[in-house]
């Protein structure tokens, strides 16, 4: 736990303190930001304050009275429910806006992990209860310069294995008449043989490779047992997401679509022009607002979007927001480019990392363009390659 950190981003943002609260491990965010061991048994509920200046305080039940005895400030101690009320008033007086993870009408449930009746009680003691979104996104999605680093090595790793995988597509559908031939779980495979040789990993979830009508389905996922064949005529969309094996490396995460032969058709040309134009809104929009030193929040990347494909005609067949946080964690905790799903108020902040991918889907084919896009003070950058026309493969 980085406490002077915590305290300056407390005192920047005039919140008067910071509440901590779990049981049963519902807020893995808590134990995260605090260095708890994620090992512990918690059955009892326990609370940590951080002010935004002097000491922590803790709230702890007897039976599990050592739970955070590795983090600095005074520890009072409760058994009955009473006592738990009448020690956390005490604690709370002096702060009248206190952080907590919560979020107004869980209009960002990442974030709204503070039970309703606990919300009541603390209300109840005469608090301003603020939301902890943007702090939360300062402290576990915003990237240092190693992480930086991380995510230019795996993106010079992917773009590269993004292209060969719509070669290898390329030669083993060229073969099917020696008896050869290709699948979407076969090419998924070959992908991973070439994450294990550049020393990357996906994370929990495998790529996407999708085929035809399976590109229409945003989270497909081919299996050995249900994996559709890939032959001439077929368009082809994958997904592709990893980072390097370094400790706190951070992902990189893009969409690209091919057509296995001479000329996509007409239909596929022209949503294809829809989605990559709607892609670059949202890249603009990002950038012309960073640029000019404005405040930002995820939903308005996502309205500028969304209005842009409901003017082509396509506005239902756009069925997810446009664009997610990414940091160690393929989709991470800050702001999500959402006014569709959610409406994200949190601030877009500098360092902080997250992609930009309206899709088109169709019952008989899906497009989805995903470029990330990097924020620095003052300045934003998309940073890996961008798909300008159907991969012919």
């Amino acid at each position: 736990m980085n406490l002077s950190a915590i305290q300056a981003a407390l005192r920047e943002r005039e919140i008067d303190a910071w509440l901590f609260y779990d049981h049963h491990h519902r807020d893995a965010i808590a134990y995260r930001l605090l260095g708890i061991p994620q090992s512990l048994m918690v059955t009892r509920r326990w609370f940590y304050c951080i002010p935004a200046q002097g000491d922590p305080a803790k709230l702890v039940h007897r039976i599990e009275a050592g739970h955070l005895d590795s983090l600095p400030g005074k520890k009072t101690e409760y058994s009955a429910w009473q006592e738990l009320q009448d020690s956390l008033r005490a604690m709370l007086k002096p702060y009248r806006r206190v952080a907590m993870q919560y979020s107004p009408n869980n209009a960002v449930f990442l974030i709204g992990l503070v039970d309703a009746g606990t919300v009541e009680m603390v209300r109840s003691f005469g608090h301003d209860i603020q939301s902890s979104g943007n702090l939360v996104a300062e402290f576990e999605a915003t990237w240092t310069e190693e992480q930086i680093r991380s995510h230019f090595e795996a993106r010079d790793c992917i773009d590269r294995i993004t292209e060969e995988a719509f070669k290898e597509i390329g030669r083993r559908v060229r073969g099917a008449a020696n008896g050869a031939g290709t699948h979407e779980f076969e090419i998924q495979q070959w992908i991973m043989e070439a994450f294990r040789r550049d020393g990357l990993t996906p994370g929990d979830d495998l790529p996407i490779v999708a085929v035809n009508q399976n590109s229409g389905n945003p989270h497909y996922e081919p299996r050995a047992e249900k994996s559709a064949p890939i032959r001439p005529g077929d368009f082809v969309l994958l997904d592709i997401w990893g980072k390097t094996s370094a400790s706190n490396a951070v992902f990189y995460d893009v969409t690209w679509t091919g057509f296995v032969g001479s000329a996509p058709s007409d239909r596929q040309r022209e949503v294809f022009e829809i989605v990559r134009r709607a892609r670059d809104v949202g890249v603009e929009t990002v950038r012309s607002g960073i640029g000019a030193g404005r405040t930002m929040a995820g939903w308005e990347v996502d309205q500028a979007v969304r209005e842009f494909i409901n003017k082509s005609g396509y506005g239902k067949f756009f069925v997810h927001r446009t664009g997610h946080s990414i940091s160690t964690t393929v989709h991470g905790n800050g702001a999500n480019m959402d006014n569709f799903e959610t409406h994200d108020e949190r601030q877009i902040m500098p360092n902080s990392c997250f992609s930009i991918e309206p899709g088109i889907y169709l019952p008989e084919f899906g497009v989805r363009s995903e470029v990330n896009m990097l924020v620095r003070p003052g300045a934003a950058e998309v940073t890996g390659r961008v798909q300008q026309e159907i991969v012919t493969i």
